[in-house]
């Protein structure tokens, strides 16, 4: 078969008929690939979740290998385009 079926397959016959359980995987991480009438026509792959937290070790983990900030320049940068004198945002 084609590129996608590295993931099991579900046919359209399953899919209607077992939809909960098919869900219920996709949910928990799982992929699939559904096909009719024995040709791969699409997947059913789970959405990526945002987390709000990283673990500290996780962040220096991915931090590690990014490039150093000079403070003094990522100030000036940010004095540079920033508009001291905007006011209240409140006030119109």
């Amino acid at each position: 078969m084609g590129a996608m079926s590295a993931q099991p397959e579900v046919t359209q016959r399953d899919l209607r008929s077992r939809s909960k359980e098919i869900m219920d995987a996709v949910e928990r991480g799982q992929a699939f690939t559904v096909t009719r009438d024995g040709r791969e026509i699409g997947a059913l792959v789970p959405l990526r979740r945002r987390r709000r937290f990283v673990p500290r070790t996780e962040f220096a983990a991915m931090s590690a290998n990014a490039p150093a900030i000079a403070l003094d320049a990522f100030r000036a940068d940010q004095d540079a385009v920033a508009d001291h004198d905007a006011g209240d945002p409140y006030e119109r």
